[in-house]
């Protein structure tokens, strides 16, 4: 079996430090480059380039797994990618969708 590559074992640290699962750390990944994303772009919430960035950063974060699996199991594990793409991008969708048509984060 291949070593992992770095971005796995960064992801794998993290996890030891932080003593979050995946899951918890897809989804604060998400909200912080998300709401990041609406300063640094000085953007609302509820605007689509926020949530846009999150979707390149997810997407790209899983292109690392992709590569990963090919090199240790020979093939891509597409469905814990997909997993991992909606756990990320969930609440920045629900609360940007919140902001954009409800008036509760106004």
């Amino acid at each position: 079996m291949a070593d992992s590559s770095f971005v796995q074992a960064l992801k794998l640290d993290i996890v030891g430090f932080t003593g979050l699962s995946k899951d918890a750390l897809h989804i604060y990944v998400g909200l912080g480059v998300w709401l990041l994303a609406a300063a640094l772009f000085r953007r609302s919430i509820a605007t689509l380039r926020p949530w846009l960035a999150v979707l390149v950063v997810a997407c790209g974060i899983e292109c690392f797994d992709a590569l990963d699996d090919w090199r240790q199991l020979g093939r891509w594990r597409y469905m814990a990618s997909l997993h991992d793409v909606v756990n990320t991008l969930f609440w920045p969708t629900v609360l940007a969708l919140l902001a954009r048509f409800t008036r509760l984060l106004k």
